[in-house]
This record gives structure tokens, sequence and C-alpha cells, in this order.
């Protein structure tokens, strides 16, 4: 009320000197009507300030809510009906295992979505882990060659790991460990939905088909839910044994054969 009684003393302040100075008037009405849109009019409520990074402060209606991952009655965790994108989210909180305590980052899997060809290792390395990229060390080098002497480019194809979380010290993963990460691949492997899997090792082998003695069994097709599979060995030990170089070559000549590819010396 303070503020109101002060403002109608101007207005009688000016009309006591309206007659005494020739100069622009303005009506007590005008005056009032601005007044009372100032005063009148209902103050909106303050926003309490976002505690989000300004880069962070979206729309909530253009974000999707993805809901941390829960682990079924079995113990796994639930992935049916998500997207890959969606998945790939869910991953990235994923702390259904002890894998998560260590890792600096998940490495979720990357290439195309529509891959006719997909590889499958057995977890991240050190590179790996601080990139979150599948395949970028040494063995990943090794691995682009490979994938382009079989006449494709690494974004045409899917590269995925039994485990998204880095083992400490790069050892295989465990049983439980590999249980919790492989409802991930197994939607990962539903959605891309390839021709062709090409399995890099015996953990890849032991923890999607179930079977043992990758010395035996590479180079011999396999089946995964009408998927064809071709085991063969990983990468890292073709660094260590580079006289098995030929043999996976032989193993991937027949997956090129499989796709109608043709080699071209």
């Amino acid at each position: 009320m303070a503020a109101k009684c002060f403002f109608d003393e101007i207005i009688e302040c000016l009309d006591a000197q309206k007659d005494k100075r020739k100069t622009a008037f303005v009506q007590p009405e005008t005056i009032r009507e601005l007044f009372a849109e100032k005063t009148d009019a209902p103050k909106p409520a303050q926003e309490k300030p976002s505690r989000l990074p300004v880069s962070e402060q979206r729309q909530t209606s253009d974000v999707p809510v993805i809901k941390p991952p829960t682990a079924s009655p079995a113990g796994k965790v639930a992935v049916e009906n998500l997207s890959l994108n969606e998945l790939r989210a869910v991953a990235l909180n994923c702390h259904l295992c002890k894998l998560h305590s260590k890792r600096n980052t998940v490495v979720f899997g990357e290439g195309n979505p529509h891959a006719e060809l997909m590889f499958i290792g057995e977890g991240p390395g050190m590179d790996e882990d601080m990139q979150g990229r599948p395949f970028v060390g040494a063995a990943g080098q090794l691995l682009d060659k490979m994938i382009a002497a079989m006449q494709y480019k690494r974004e045409d194809v899917y590269i995925a790991n039994i485990v998204k979380c880095r083992p400490p010290n790069n050892r295989n993963p465990e049983q439980d460990e590999a249980e919790q990460c492989l409802p991930y691949l197994k939607r990962q492997i539903e959605l891309v939905s390839p021709k062709v899997i090409v399995l890099l090792g015996a953990v890849p082998l032991q923890r999607l088909l179930g079977k043992t003695g990758i010395m035996k069994l590479r180079g011999q097709w396999d089946e995964y839910n009408g998927i064809k599979v071709m085991p063969t060995f990983h990468p890292a030990f073709l660094l260590r044994s580079p006289e098995a170089k030929k043999d996976v070559w032989r193993d991937l000549q027949a997956v090129m054969q499989f796709l109608g590819k043709v080699y071209k010396k």
C-alpha cells in the first residue's frame, strides 16, 4: 500500500502543476492503468535453479526416460523390446556385476546397426576401456586389416564383446560376469540380425555357443538362433602367434564366400 500512496501523491502533484506549466500532461487514469498492470498482476512463481549443467538442461519431453537396468527373477538384466539406442543407454548405467567398479567406461559396441557381418570378442582391454570403443588397440588394428581384406569397411560391420566392461588385468570374463552381460549382447544380435557372426577366440565360443575347444572348432560352421557362425582365433592370439594368420584367413574366406564376396589378389 505504501507504493500506491506514493503513486497517488505523484498524480496529485501533476494535477497541481498542469495549469502552471505548458508541458505534456498525462491523464491520471492512464497512469493508474499502467500502475495497475504493474502492481496488481500476480507475480510468477520463482523457479528453483536447475542443478544440472547448462548442456544438460533440456526439455524433458524431448529426452527419453531410461530406467536403470533391473535384474529379472532369473538374475539377468531385462532388455526385451528395447531399441539399440535404449539398450546402449541401459548398458551405460549397468552395475549388475563387479566389473563396473573398476571400469572407466562401458564399451557397448559399434558399427552398422543393420550389418550382414558381426564380430564378437571377449571383452574390452585398456585402450577400449579408455576410449569406450571395441577393438581399438593393437588387436583392433589387426582386426581392421582383417575386415578390409574381406572387402568391408569397419563401419560396414558390427563389433561387440561378451562383456562390456574391462576385466581386471585383461583376464577372461568370469561366468557370473558373462551371464549378467549376455542379455545385452543377445539383444544386440537380435536387433542387428546379421547373416554371419564371426566369434573371435575361445571366450565367445564358450559363452555364446556353450562349446569349448577353439583349436578344434575354428573354421567349422556353427549356428546361433538361425544365424551362421564362424569361430576363429582372436586377433590378440595372432599377434602372439603370427603363423596362425593363414588359418584365420581361410576361415574369413569361407565367410566371404557365404556372403557373396570373391577374393581378389
